[in-house]
Formats: C-alpha cells, sequence, structure tokens
C-alpha cells in the first residue's frame, strides 16, 4: 500500500474538429486545455481529418483521433467524456447535429451528448452567406434550448476564410469550465 495521495483524476474533454481552414490550429485549444490540467482526446468529422496534423495531435493528446464508429467489442479507444468542445464548427455540423443527423462519429457523439448530459460548448466558424440562412438561426436556436453553450464567432466574408484571428478557442474552454467545476 502507497502512503502517496491518489492523485485527482483529470476532467476528460472531447475536442470535436470539423472540416475547416483553421482546425489546423486545434493544437491551440489543446494546449490551453492542458494548462487548465484538462486531459482530452480529439473526434474529426470524416473530412475534418484532412484539415488537422493528426500525427502531431496524438502526440499532444496521447491519444488516436478517432473519425470512425469502432466495431462491436473493439476497445473505447478514449475514456468517457466529462465535456465536449466543438471547434471549429462547420455549418454542417451545426444543422445536422441541430437535427439530430447522426450520420458521422462526431455528430453521433454530440447527439448523444444531450441525453447524457454531457455538457458542450460549441464554437461556430462559418461565412456570412452561411449564416444568414433561416436554417442556422433556427438550429443555434435548438442547441441552446438543449443546454448547448455557443461561443461568438464574427463570421467572415464568403470565399474569403480567414477570422482565424478572431477566433477565440480558449472560449470554449471558458464556457465549460463553470458546467464541469460545478458538477465536482
Amino acid at each position: 500500500m502507497s502512503d502517496q495521495p491518489a492523485q485527482p483524476k483529470k476532467p476528460f474533454l472531447y475536442v470535436v474538429v470539423c472540416a475547416s481552414g483553421i482546425a489546423s490550429d486545434v493544437h491551440k485549444l489543446i494546449t490551453a486545455a492542458q494548462k487548465q490540467g484538462w486531459d482530452l482526446g480529439v473526434i474529426a468529422t470524416p473530412l475534418g481529418l484532412g484539415f488537422i496534423d493528426a500525427s502531431a495531435v496524438e502526440a499532444q493528446t496521447g491519444y488516436p483521433i478517432r473519425s470512425a464508429w469502432r466495431s462491436p467489442g473493439d476497445p473505447r479507444p478514449l475514456p468517457p467524456a466529462d465535456a465536449i468542445a466543438v471547434a471549429p464548427a462547420t455549418f454542417n455540423t451545426i444543422n445536422k447535429w441541430a437535427a439530430g443527423i447522426s450520420d458521422t462519429l462526431a455528430v453521433g457523439i454530440l447527439c448523444e451528448a444531450y441525453g447524457l448530459g454531457i455538457p458542450t460548448a460549441v464554437l461556430p466558424y462559418l461565412n456570412t452567406a452561411q449564416a444568414a440562412h433561416p436554417a442556422y438561426r433556427q438550429s443555434l436556436d435548438r442547441l441552446h434550448e438543449m443546454g448547448v453553450l455557443i461561443g461568438s464567432y464574427d463570421p467572415h466574408r464568403p470565399k474569403a476564410g480567414g477570422g482565424a484571428d478572431r477566433f477565440h478557442w480558449e472560449e470554449a474552454l471558458e464556457l465549460l469550465a463553470p458546467e464541469v467545476l460545478g458538477r465536482a
């Protein structure tokens, strides 16, 4: 028997990454989360996987990136989530999630999180033309009604990309901290 006190379990954060030009900066969120005492794993949408440096992300988190369902009987590669951050969240993922269209592992996890009561924050990243579509506003309203914490972002101009300097990765952690700490 050890005389050492047990180390407290770090909260585990799932970071859901979508197909977006700024997804390559997800290391900023990973670094900030680790500095705040989170353990984390990344779940990428199938297309989002092509926007990140998978080897670097896996080395930084210590876990494999998930982007597809596992086969029955395969071990779960990530511990259960204490919280989820969706960053960057695309127009497509936001609308599918709000509609309950669970056609990818990433959106499936988000749809289940509601029923499991897992605190979830979303940081949208899209352009003004997409943000003008009525489905987007309705989707944000539905997610808000579901208790999803929605970050702020001013959409960028269509066909221009950009806005990476205005995307505040740490906002997901700021939104989730009261939810996760309040449950401890």
